[in-house]
């Protein structure tokens, strides 16, 4: 029966909170965890967007799993978009101000490009990425679009569905709201209709890019990597 339940769920991706099991038909799905482990370590701990701590991001997302099923273990339904704010116990943020706010987009195009640049001098940049390090490098007018775009794949996981989550999100807000008070309500904002998702288009927008600057060539990134170019 392990054997079977490991063959069925080797390719079935569950999400955060979730484990595969094999239900009664025999088939691979996707249900809320049982139980996470037991963290006794206080580095695994985690602050919430409800500003709330909690043991470990695994606890977090079962709760949020609990509460989208509609399980009776929902202790809460504020929890349904309930994500990882940043790693450790909750602390106070300095709130971000209008002007501060108003120049955080230039800060963070100037980081996102920094920080690709870093990646391609380590050689841990993919070919295609590396490509639009370069032609950034060469070309000025291009430096912010293509960290932008870059970024935007890079956070866009499984599923690659032209959109990143909130969840996505963790990787670039998680290490910057220690030393960046706006990254929150900069993220926030990005995210215009308010449905839990920043598309490209938004992402470039809350960048203060153009529709023209912003190219997606997230399709090229993929293939490329799938086929080991």
């Amino acid at each position: 029966e392990a054997a079977l339940k490991d063959n069925l769920c080797a390719k079935k991706h569950c999400g955060a909170g979730k484990e595969c099991r094999v239900n009664q038909m025999g088939a691979a799905e996707c249900v809320c965890m049982d139980h996470c482990p037991e963290e006794k370590d206080p580095r695994r701990m985690i602050c919430s967007n409800q500003n709330e701590t909690w043991n470990s991001d695994c606890e977090l997302y079962r709760m949020r799993c609990l509460c989208k099923s509609g399980s009776a273990g929902c202790v809460d339904s504020k929890y349904d978009h309930a994500h990882v704010e940043y790693f450790g116990t909750c602390r106070d943020v300095l709130q971000c101000t209008a002007d501060e706010m108003a120049d955080f987009p230039r800060r963070m195009r100037d980081w996102l490009f920094n920080v690709m640049r870093d990646l391609a001098d380590r050689h841990d940049l993919s070919p295609h990425f590396l490509k639009l390090e370069r032609e950034a490098e060469k070309d000025n007018s291009r430096r912010w679009a293509n960290a932008a775009i870059w970024k935007f794949c890079d956070l866009d996981g499984h599923p690659h569905d032209r959109k990143v989550s909130r969840h996505e999100l963790f990787p670039i807000r998680a290490p910057l709201l220690a030393l960046e008070h706006c990254i929150q309500p900069f993220l926030d904002g990005c995210d215009a209709d308010n449905d839990h998702f920043i598309t490209l288009q938004e992402w470039g927008t809350c960048l203060e890019l153009t529709e023209e600057e912003i190219e997606d060539k997230c399709d090229d990134v993929r293939d490329e990597a799938e086929n080991g170019l």
